[in-house]
């Protein structure tokens, strides 16, 4: 099955698809440094957590192997201003979106490959040190893509199966629910959420896929709408305040989403509109399933009350902006008329409250699907045993 690609990466480039255009423009965006990677990430050009965290990895290899190659970059000069160098990049990058875990691990691990790295090159010259330095991390971010686009299909296959072996014995087939964006655009490839939907209907067991618009961004109806009728799965779109009436008049079989980040004991933090699918599968008796890579677990935290919840600008929800939506941070609302590119939806003056995410509780998931199994709460438990999963896998 053809699949949309997101990210376009060769040794020296990186290009990424402009989500700010889907589905009416599908245009490639060159990211030649890690600045350029700030900036599409913290803009939404790049989202969904598993791509956020390879674009940035990505942007700096680019940096790094530009930089090395014209000789443009004094800090390159050694081992230990090549280290210092990337450490300091993988911390702005950092900065780009404050929730989505996926982006501190990939930093994290890129980080003690550079720090091992600048221990091996000890006794080389400073030349010598600082391209070992560089090439080590070039390594380890291209194994990060693939890597990516691997674990992906193990939680399709994975998540697939849970829900043919757990749904009710009078649904033949199965109709999923989706939220936000969670497939080809939100990865390397092939998706988390979106990937088990994949996976569904490559083994022909899925009557019918619907997804929400996903507001005030509307991920579901540019993106994920887009990549369902790209990959010819049979799919209607539906506002998110339908989804209640959908699950009392439709024989859905699950709901299944992604993540940006998990607590230890199973809270997620996911796109705004996420827990209140959770409360309404929980009255419908409909399995809600969370479909996120191992790295979306921060085994830091221990409940949803300790992740950062990203707000953004409120000119999300009471306007339609065009290609402006772009605008970084310090974006106000102007006292004049709008522009001619610019549509109000919302009287001017209104306070508007915008967080990008909620936390849906452990004890509403049915099942945490990752690319090393599924993890289910053991029997009367209201949350799950994250960490034990992880240490026996």
């Amino acid at each position: 099955m053809a699949t949309l690609q997101a990210i376009k990466y060769r040794r020296g480039s990186l290009e990424i698809l402009d989500q700010l255009l889907l589905p009416f423009e599908s245009v490639y965006e060159e990211v030649k440094d890690s600045k350029d990677g700030h900036k599409v990430i913290r803009t939404m050009k790049v989202r969904g957590a598993p791509a956020i965290a390879i674009v940035a990895a990505l942007s700096l290899a680019v940096e790094l192997h530009v930089a090395q190659t014209h000789r443009s970059e004094p800090k390159l000069q050694s081992s230990e201003s090549a280290e210092t160098f990337i450490l300091e990049q993988l911390e702005y990058l950092k900065t780009s979106r404050p929730t989505a875990v996926n982006l501190f691990d990939a930093a994290g691990k890129l980080a003690k490959v550079v720090q091992q790295a600048g221990r091996n090159a000890q006794g080389l010259s400073e030349q010598d040190g600082a391209n070992a330095v560089v090439a080590a991390y070039l390594e380890a971010a291209e194994v990060m893509l693939q890597d990516d686009i691997k674990d992906n299909k193990n939680i399709g296959k994975f998540g697939a199966e849970f829900i043919l072996e757990n749904k009710p014995a009078s649904h033949e087939r199965v109709q999923v629910l989706t939220h936000c964006n969670t497939g080809s655009l939100a990865t390397a490839g092939w998706g988390t959420a979106l990937g088990i939907i994949r996976d569904l209907h490559g083994l022909n067991v899925l009557e019918h896929a619907y997804c929400t618009e996903t507001r005030p961004y509307n991920q579901g109806s540019r993106l994920t709408a887009y990549e369902l009728v790209y990959e010819k799965i049979p799919a209607t779109l539906i506002c998110d305040n339908m989804a209640s009436a959908l699950l009392s008049k439709k024989p859905v079989t699950a709901i299944v989403v992604g993540a940006d980040r998990v607590a230890a004991n199973g809270d997620t933090a996911n796109k705004i509109g996420t827990y209140q699918l959770a409360i309404a599968a929980k009255h419908h008796g409909v399995l809600f399933i969370v479909a996120a890579p191992s790295t979306s677990i921060d085994l830091n935290i221990q409940s949803g009350a300790q992740i950062p919840i990203e707000e953004r600008s409120g000119l999300e929800v009471v306007r339609i902006r065009g290609q402006n939506l772009e605008d970084e941070a310090g974006i106000k609302e102007p006292s004049g008329p709008a522009t001619c590119s610019t549509v109000h939806i919302a009287a001017h003056g209104i306070n508007v409250w915008n967080p990008a995410f909620d936390v849906t509780p452990a004890h509403l998931i049915s099942a945490i699907v990752t690319e090393k199994g599924v993890v289910v709460k053991k029997d009367g438990a209201q949350s799950f045993e994250l960490a034990e999963f992880l240490a026996s896998r």
